[in-house]
């Protein structure tokens, strides 16, 4: 059973990531031009930045048309495991453009470099940073209500263009107000490394994902219903496995029924916890529930005893 999705066409999150897409499009030109203008080292770091965020939100706009494609005959659980991909490549690209960063850093801390048009490469990043900032907090609000972390990573993202654009902003003031022109090498590193930061929350989130770790807040929300809300019918549950792609929870389990009860009424029972649960999950869910009588249970579990090449039951939950 699933809960009902949003049409792709009148999404959210589809529109916030084409207005992500937009935005990225006009930050890489201000940020261009104050570089040609400044020849700021600093400038053309978040220039460069923003080159690649553009080549992410490209890749996360095709990752997120890809999650939405219903399963098929090659993908009979959807393609919404793309999210982990396409969060994944997003953070590795940003370690690239911090590499980039700080290459070019030391190679203009060894040779020099000289800074013209302050002003005018201030008021250029100053409207970059202005449009990343609007943009970059709705991304990620739309993300987070709509439950989408490929949203909000493209959000967080794009946060991080305001810093890295306010630190040149600051680097090319000082200058101006002092000639010291190793601050905007001295900046260029900072920026560097705070972007790597970045991409590794990206890239330990998108490992998380591949790997199916257990995420908390679900486990939690899942043993609460069950803990509490079953029937009396029902005498007991265990093997409770779940993992989320993108929108959609996957949840197994095994429940232990009265041996006197009806198939029909273990089913009706069945549903309805089902039903219990995908309600009290922030995702569309599938559930899927085995049904075991009581006193027969050990001996069913034995029947499955050796029928895996490699692993006991027990150890698949």
């Amino acid at each position: 059973m699933k809960k009902q999705s949003r049409s792709i066409n009148h999404s959210p999150v589809r529109t916030a990531l084409l207005v992500s897409l937009m935005a990225s499009c006009i930050s890489l030109a201000l940020k261009t031009a104050a570089f040609s203008l400044t020849s700021s080292t600093a400038a053309f770091s978040d220039a460069a930045e923003s080159v690649i965020h553009l080549f992410a939100v490209l890749f996360v706009v095709y990752g997120y048309y890809l999650s939405r494609k219903p399963a098929d005959e090659d993908h009979h659980y959807g393609h919404e495991r793309v999210e982990f991909f396409s969060i994944g490549a997003e953070g590795a690209i940003i370690v690239i453009a911090g590499i980039t960063i700080i290459y070019t850093a030391i190679k203009d801390a060894i040779f020099g470099v000289d800074i013209v048009n302050i002003g005018t490469g201030m008021m250029l990043m100053g409207a970059a940073a202005l449009i990343n900032l609007g943009v970059g907090m709705y991304v990620k609000k739309v993300g987070r209500r709509e439950n989408s972390m490929i949203a909000v990573s493209n959000g967080k993202h794009t946060l991080t263009d305001v810093w890295t654009s306010g630190g040149v902003i600051l680097a090319l003031g000082l200058i101006e107000l002092t000639g010291w022109l190793f601050i905007d090498v001295a900046v260029s590193l900072l920026i560097a490394g705070y972007i790597i930061r970045e991409a590794y929350t990206l890239l330990r989130y998108s490992v998380r994902g591949l790997m199916d770790t257990r995420n908390p807040d679900m486990d939690r929300a899942l043993k609460k219903v069950l803990r509490s809300e079953r029937s009396e019918q029902i005498k007991g549950w265990h093997h409770l496995r779940h993992r989320t792609s993108g929108g959609t929870t996957w949840v197994e389990l095994h429940l232990v029924f009265e041996d006197d009860i009806s198939l029909k009424a273990a089913h009706d029972h069945t549903t309805r916890l089902e039903r219990k649960l995908i309600d009290a999950l922030k995702t569309d869910a599938v559930v899927t529930i085995h049904l075991e009588p009581d006193e027969a249970h050990d001996e069913s579990h034995d029947i499955l005893k050796g029928a895996n090449q490699s692993k006991g039951l027990d150890e698949f939950a």
